[in-house]
C-alpha cells in the first residue's frame, strides 16, 4: 500500500503560478486560478491538501479524499473544525449522475428541556458551556459519505492524519493568528490548556504542533469504525467527560445518532441553479437572496456604486429576516420552504427595497447575537468526475472549549432559541438552526461548481457574492473570491434578536472611499474590516473536456492543488 505522504517537498515543488493577466483593481496581489485534469482538491491548509491528492492517486474515490482532508484539518486546523462537532456535504455522484445531500447535525441531548436548561444574564445557552454540547455528527457523516461512495480500506484515511497529529505539523500564519486570539476564553476550560496550549501558550507560525491524545482517538476511530465513537470506547470517554462536568449527554443520545439523506433545495440564478441543503441549515438564505438579486440589472450598475451594494445589504437583510422566523429543525417545525423559494414571492421582497434609504427595522415577524463561527470549508473532485462539497464545524473557534480525548467539543446548541413560541426553541432530541453549509451549482443540466465560503452568518451572504461576480460580472474563479466583500451584520437571529438601526456593513478596505461615503449617505453604518469576511474555496469542471479549474480563499492559509 503506497504511503500517503505529508511531504512539505511536495508542496514546495507544487507553487501556482501567478496570473498573467493584471491583478483586479480592488485586490492586489491575487492569486490565479489552479488547473488540472485528473483530480483536485481546494482546502485551507496546504497539507492537508496535499493529503487530499495523495488518496486521489492512490486510487481514492472523491469522498475518499474529503474525509482525510477532513481528519487531517481537524489535527491542523483544530479552532475550525473536530469530530466534537457537525458536518454537511453534497456528492455529485457520475454514475448515477445525482447530486446527494447529507445532513450530519447532531440533535440536543434527551436530558436537555427549558426547565433544567443552563441561561446566562441575556437568558441565552451560555455560548461556552457545557449545557450547549450537542451529539457530535461529525464521524457519522465520514461513515455514511464512505459507505455510499468510498473505495479505499477505511483506515487507509486516517493514516496521514494520525502521522500529523503524532509527529506534529507546523502551525500556518492565518491560523496561529487565530490560535492566538481566541484560545485565552478557553484557557481554563477542562483539558484545553492540555491539548492547545504547549508549554502554557499559544503556537506561533512555523512551531511544530503535535496532539497525541487526538492521535489515539484516530487510531480507535481508524481500527473500530463510526460504532467506536457512537458506541464503544470514545463513546464513553465522551460521557464519562459529560458527567464529570455538567453536561447532558448521555450513551443513548450517541448510540441513537443518524445522518440523514436528504433532497437539496435548489434555485436558479441567470443560467446556473444554485443548490443548498434545507433546514435546519441556513443555505435557503443564499437561494433566497438570489431570487431577490435576479430583479436587479447589478452588471448595469458596476461593482464600484453604491446603488450595486445598497441593493445586496438590503437583500440580505430581507431573507435574513425569514431565516429568522422560520429556519428551524423540520422534524419539529413547519417551514415553508416553497413559499420562501417562490419568484413572485422575491420580485415582492425585491420591491420592498428603497433606492434612496437603507431599512433600519423590517418588521416580517422575526422573533442573541448569531454573527460568529469558525468552520472549515473542503471541495474535492475525482478523475471520474464526482464532486464533493463539504463543510465541517465546531461552530465557534475551538466549539466549547471543553476538550476531551484531543478534541473540543462543539457548541452548537447555542443556536436554539429558549423562547416557546421560536421554531428554533430547544427540545429534547431536536437539532438546532445551523449555519454551515456547503454549495454546488449545475449549468444547462452538468455539474459545474462545489463550492463554499465560511464563517457563521457571513456564509448565505458570502455564497451570494460569489455567484454575482461569477454570473454578472465574468470574474474568474479565484477574481469571484479575491473581489471585495461586505459582510453585513444584526439582522433579526433565529435566536431571537430582532434587527434595530439597520444592523452594520463591514466592508473591506478594497471599496473605493467614494463608494462608503454613499452608502453612509443611504443610511448604513459602515465600518471597514472588523470581522471576518469568510473562507472561500472552490473547484469547477468543464464538462466539455473535463478540465478542473480551481480557487481557494486569499485570506486564508490554504491552497488548491490538482494533478
Amino acid at each position: 500500500m503506497r504511503r500517503l505522504a505529508l511531504s512539505l517537498l511536495a508542496l514546495t515543488t507544487c507553487t501556482m503560478p501567478r496570473s498573467s493577466t493584471p491583478p483586479l483593481p480592488e485586490v492586489s496581489p491575487r492569486r490565479s486560478s489552479v488547473v488540472a485534469r485528473n483530480g483536485m482538491v481546494a482546502a485551507s491548509h496546504p497539507l492537508a491538501v496535499q493529503i487530499g491528492v495523495d488518496v486521489l492517486r492512490a486510487g481514492g474515490s472523491a469522498v475518499d479524499a474529503a474525509i482525510a482532508v477532513n481528519a487531517a484539518l481537524g489535527a491542523v486546523e483544530p479552532h475550525a473544525c473536530g469530530i466534537g462537532g457537525d458536518l454537511f456535504a453534497m456528492v455529485w455522484n457520475a454514475a448515477d449522475r445525482t447530486l446527494h445531500g447529507l445532513n450530519a447535525s447532531g440533535p440536543a441531548p434527551a436530558r436537555a428541556a427549558l426547565e433544567t436548561i443552563d441561561r446566562n444574564e441575556e437568558g441565552a445557552i451560555p455560548q461556552f458551556g457545557p449545557h450547549s454540547w450537542t451529539v457530535p455528527g461529525c464521524v457519522d457523516g465520514w461513515a455514511s459519505l464512505y459507505e455510499r461512495f468510498g473505495v479505499l480500506p477505511w483506515s487507509q484515511l486516517f493514516e496521514p492524519s494520525i502521522r500529523a497529529a503524532r509527529e506534529g505539523v507546523p502551525v500556518p500564519r492565518v491560523i496561529a493568528e487565530i490560535w492566538q486570539a481566541e484560545a485565552p476564553r478557553h484557557r481554563e476550560k477542562p483539558g484545553f490548556a492540555e491539548t492547545y496550549l504547549p508549554q502554557g501558550r499559544t503556537p506561533v507560525e512555523g512551531q511544530v504542533f503535535d496532539n497525541q491524545a487526538l492521535a489515539e482517538t484516530y487510531e480507535r476511530l481508524a481500527k473500530g469504525g463510526r460504532d467506536s465513537f457512537y458506541q464503544g470506547q470514545i463513546a464513553e470517554v465522551i460521557v464519562a467527560f459529560s458527567r464529570q462536568h455538567g453536561g447532558l449527554l448521555d450513551l443513548e443520545d450517541l448510540r441513537s445518532f443518524r445522518s440523514e439523506w436528504v433532497e437539496p433545495l435548489a434555485t436558479t440564478y441567470r443560467d446556473v441553479t444554485l443548490y443548498e441543503l434545507p433546514p435546519n441549515s441556513q443555505g435557503l438564505a443564499a437561494l433566497q437572496m438570489l431570487n431577490i438579486l435576479e430583479n436587479f440589472d447589478l452588471a448595469a450598475m458596476g461593482r464600484d456604486s453604491a446603488e450595486f451594494w445598497h441593493v445586496l445589504i438590503e437583500a440580505k437583510k430581507l431573507a435574513y429576516e425569514d431565516r429568522a422566523r422560520y429556519y428551524a429543525d423540520p422534524a419539529f417545525a413547519t417551514v415553508p420552504i416553497a413559499q420562501l423559494l417562490d419568484k413572485d414571492y422575491a420580485a415582492e421582497q425585491a420591491a420592498q427595497i428603497d433606492p434612496a434609504r437603507a431599512a433600519s427595522r423590517l418588521d416580517t415577524g422575526a422573533t442573541s447575537p448569531l454573527e460568529h463561527g469558525d468552520t472549515t470549508y473542503v471541495t474535492v473532485v475525482d478523475k471520474h468526475g464526482n464532486m464533493v462539497s463539504l463543510i465541517q464545524s465546531v461552530y465557534w473557534e475551538f466549539g466549547s472549549g471543553y476538550t476531551v480525548g484531543g478534541f473540543a467539543m462543539q457548541n452548537r446548541g447555542a443556536l436554539f432559541s429558549l423562547d416557546p413560541n421560536s421554531p428554533n426553541v430547544l427540545a429534547p432530541g431536536k437539532r438546532p438552526f445551523h449555519t454551515i453549509i456547503p454549495a454546488f451549482a449545475m449549468r444547462d443540466g452538468e455539474p459545474w461548481l462545489s463550492f463554499g465560503l465560511m464563517g457563521g452568518s457571513m456564509q448565505p451572504q458570502g455564497h451570494a457574492q460569489i455567484l454575482v461576480n461569477l454570473l454578472d460580472f465574468g470574474m474568474d474563479l479565484q477574481q469571484a473570491g479575491d473581489a471585495t466583500r461586505f459582510r453585513h451584520k444584526g439582522s433579526s437571529q433565529p435566536t431571537g434578536s430582532i434587527m434595530n438601526g439597520g444592523g452594520t456593513v463591514h466592508i473591506e478596505a478594497t471599496l473605493p472611499e467614494s463608494t462608503r461615503r454613499a452608502l453612509e449617505a443611504l443610511g448604513h453604518r459602515v465600518l471597514v474590516g472588523g470581522t471576518s469576511f469568510g473562507g472561500y474555496q472552490a473547484i469547477a469542471r468543464n464538462p466539455e473536456t473535463g478540465v478542473l479549474t480551481g480557487a481557494t480563499e486569499s485570506r486564508k492559509d490554504g491552497m488548491a492543488l490538482g494533478y
